[in-house]
């Protein structure tokens, strides 16, 4: 059965419509509902949401904090922090037109809402300050992972674009700043490389993907682009899959972390306050394939660099 349509809803402060479906049950009000369910939000935060309008039926009309609770009815709510960080960086736009928008994503920013960041997030951000209420990404990129993140504009197109990633159909690049090839795992670790293995998610550690033994599900062109001072180096990665956490995986998985990295190869706790002086030094910087709508060849560069790119002491 097909998930029932979400009515056109307004933004608020660039967030759009969540919703909740309401089942049978013993609730006198649908404050009282919404309190013992979404009890991430307390009952008097839940009870000035419906007082200001926030709560909304399918047809877009406020519900007050004395609704009666009714079964069968699915309620729409706009999921707000009630305090949130910013994080002090800025997108920019490269590229708009009528199907796609493109953006150089800043370290440390969200794509999308998750967790404990709903304004402080691209898509809200652009949202917000452009008013497309319709834009959507079309694919992930971490947070801690900077460069370039394509939003479809208009959402019968979505699908369309987003199968490019799943079918592989995309070509994109990647720089990376992580140890020197001779200090990795690997003593016969020659560049360019080819590196092939196979990822899954670690049971201890759902933050993680590992490697294991089995077909091969994660594949990466990895190459040398120049050699850093302090034993550093400066990479470009082209991914062949699209498997979570690929390149951060791998890298580690070679003996070669990326700079900044808090995930591998150790697990670190997630911090209240981001170091913001220790990016992770992974940049998104080319993405092209051949658009599904126009049939027209796209590419696009990201106009950012790595911190540590910069200090480049010896050309390769």
């Amino acid at each position: 059965m097909s998930r029932p349509a979400k009515p056109a809803l307004p933004l608020l402060n660039g967030v759009n419509a969540s919703a909740v479906a309401c089942p049978a049950g013993p609730w006198r009000l649908l404050l009282d509902f919404l309190a013992e369910r979404l009890a991430l939000v307390t009952r008097e935060d839940w009870e000035g949401r419906m007082t200001r309008g926030e709560v909304l039926d399918e047809a877009g009309s406020a519900l007050g904090p004395t609704t009666a609770y009714a079964a069968g009815r699915r309620v729409f709510y706009y999921r707000l922090l009630a305090h949130e960080a910013p994080i002090p960086f800025e997108a920019r736009v490269l590229y708009r037109d009528e199907l796609l928008l493109v953006a150089d994503k800043p370290h440390f920013l969200p794509v999308t809402p998750k967790g404990r960041y709903v304004q402080q997030t691209l898509l809200v951000r652009l949202q917000r300050e452009l008013g497309l209420s319709t834009l959507s990404p079309i694919h992930r990129l971490d947070r801690e992972t900077a460069g370039l993140t394509l939003f479809c504009m208009q959402p019968q197109h979505r699908d369309a674009y987003q199968r490019l990633f799943r079918e592989r159909a995309v070509e994109k690049v990647y720089e990376a700043i992580a140890p020197a090839p001779e200090l990795g795992r690997r003593q016969d670790l020659t560049l360019p490389l080819d590196y092939r293995c196979r990822l899954v998610e670690r049971e201890e550690a759902f933050m993680q993907m590992q490697e294991v033994a089995g077909e091969p599900n994660a594949q990466t062109r990895i190459s040398l682009i120049e050699r850093l001072s302090g034993g550093l180096a400066h990479y470009e990665l082209r991914p062949r899959s699209g498997i979570k956490h690929q390149l951060r995986a791998q890298m580690a998985a070679l003996g070669l972390p990326i700079v900044g990295d808090r995930i591998y190869p150790v697990l670190q706790a997630e911090e209240l306050e981001p170091d913001y002086k220790r990016p992770l030094q992974l940049l998104a910087r080319s993405i092209a394939f051949d658009d599904p709508v126009t049939g027209q060849p796209r590419r696009f560069d990201s106009e950012m660099r790595l911190l540590l790119s910069r200090q480049a002491s010896t050309a390769v």
